[in-house]
């Protein structure tokens, strides 16, 4: 593993893709994860991200989990907290792997733990001035 972040710096992918460069790898596969303009029919302006303490522990135990597969060379992986406008990188993950499958495999498995296991909380704002939150416990 590479690195395992959550911060409220903007998100880098092209600087995640080249911290898991491998000589070795036939494959790097990547996801960027960006706020939309749209949420259910919905108009969405941007989104605040909050995380709880345990966000970097967290995200790091699944990181370490992702990496570990056999065929993997090196894995990364940020998460950004705070108010971010449409478009911005609010999850970013590089994986590099000797095969194709095994990197498009651990990127997506990847972003379903943290989605489902990260304790980050988002709170939509709409085009209409309305906010919600998403994603709680």
């Amino acid at each position: 593993m590479v690195c395992a972040e959550v911060s409220s710096a903007p998100v880098d992918t092209g600087r995640l893709t080249a911290a898991v460069a491998d000589p070795a790898a036939g494959a790097v596969v990547t996801f960027d994860g960006r706020v939309r303009n749209h949420d259910d029919g919905r108009g969405v302006t941007a989104i605040l991200y909050s995380a709880h303490p345990s966000a970097d522990e967290v995200i790091g135990t699944i990181a370490a989990q992702i990496a570990a597969r056999e065929g993997l060379r090196a894995l990364a992986v940020a998460h950004r907290v705070g108010e971010l406008a449409v478009g911005e990188t609010a999850l970013a993950v590089a994986v590099s792997a000797d095969h194709r499958a095994a990197a498009f495999a651990a990127v997506g498995d990847l972003v379903e733990k943290i989605k489902a296991s990260l304790p980050i909380w988002k709170q939509q704002v709409f085009a209409d001035g309305t906010r919600a939150w998403s994603n709680t416990p």
